[in-house]
């Protein structure tokens, strides 16, 4: 094993080195904001603050779901928030989400500004805000919300667990790549079975259940994950195995509003993808780093 097994946790843990590999700046045991920076405030009532990551994905794909269905209510202001550098640790931030992840959204329609945070709660927020991609009653409800949950409480091991591990940490531990390996490939194997059966996660129809799923799962089963000089996802995992997940991960990614939303907040890979601020729909055309010059390029 390629770590220190000799190490013995000490009976107080103390922050004396920092730790995160890639990630090391951000990862700090304390809350609160660092510094002080106020949020920017678009013209639209929802505004958006995130970072093309999964996570920020999920909620960029359904705003434009939403915009797409002609719920004009749903036009957004999506700011970038750079988080290797910090920004998520800002007071204006931290004043919507107390956790400093991304996303966060501020819903300005009202007399008072509702913030919500964590992304599965602003897709329930937004569904039932909208009554879209949400069943209203039945089994068809209960089941968009069990796959929703699911999902939120499952990439905790894909992205923190595998991810971090196989791709980003420091040094190679066999036992935690091959303990969350062994994990994200159950999970694989919980979708393929369920879309075996179903043509999508909560039945026929298509809902926030997809939309919270695709961005980490379907994107993984692309190969669009955790890939780079000396490591592929793809590869490593199998996942051409999953023939029923792969089927439904290339239907969605056909989806114009998943095309678009895919591209809002992004800082890396083709220039033509990335739409680092969107405040108009005319910016998918215009506002393209391609066309407006490249910027220094984050992970997601």
């Amino acid at each position: 094993m390629n770590a220190d097994e000799d190490y013995s946790p000490p009976r107080v843990w103390t922050w004396d080195q920092p730790s995160g590999g890639n990630f090391a700046a951000i990862n700090r045991p304390i809350a609160g904001p660092t510094h002080v920076k106020e949020l920017p405030v678009g013209r639209h009532p929802l505004q958006l603050y995130s970072l093309g990551t999964p996570n920020g994905v999920k909620v960029t794909i359904l705003l434009e779901e939403l915009l797409a269905l002609g719920h004009s209510g749903a036009d957004y202001d999506a700011w970038l928030i750079r988080i290797l550098d910090s920004e998520q640790f800002g007071s204006g931030f931290v004043a919507v989400n107390p956790n400093s992840k991304i996303p966060a959204m501020v819903d300005r329609s009202g007399p008072e500004p509702v913030r919500i945070f964590e992304s599965g709660a602003i897709l329930l927020y937004l569904a039932e805000r909208f009554g879209a991609f949400l069943p209203a009653a039945g089994s068809g409800h209960a089941e968009t919300l069990s796959w929703l949950f699911w999902q939120v409480g499952s990439a905790p091991y894909v992205g923190g667990g595998f991810g971090h591990f196989y791709a980003y940490a420091p040094v190679k531990i066999e036992y935690a790549i091959n303990r969350y390996t062994m994990e994200t490939k159950r999970q694989l194997d919980v979708l393929d079975r369920r879309l075996g059966e179903s043509e999508y996660m909560a039945g026929p129809d298509y809902t926030i259940a997809a939309m919270a799923i695709w961005p980490w799962y379907g994107q993984l089963a692309l190969g669009e994950q955790y890939v780079g000089e000396s490591f592929n996802s793809a590869e490593f995992l199998q996942v051409e195995e999953y023939r029923h997940l792969q089927r439904w991960a290339h239907a969605i990614r056909e989806r114009p509003a998943v095309k678009r939303g895919r591209m809002v907040n992004r800082t890396m890979g083709d220039p033509a993808e990335q739409l680092h601020e969107r405040h108009d729909a005319s910016d998918f055309e215009t506002s393209t780093q391609d066309k407006i010059g490249s910027k220094e390029e984050q992970p997601a």
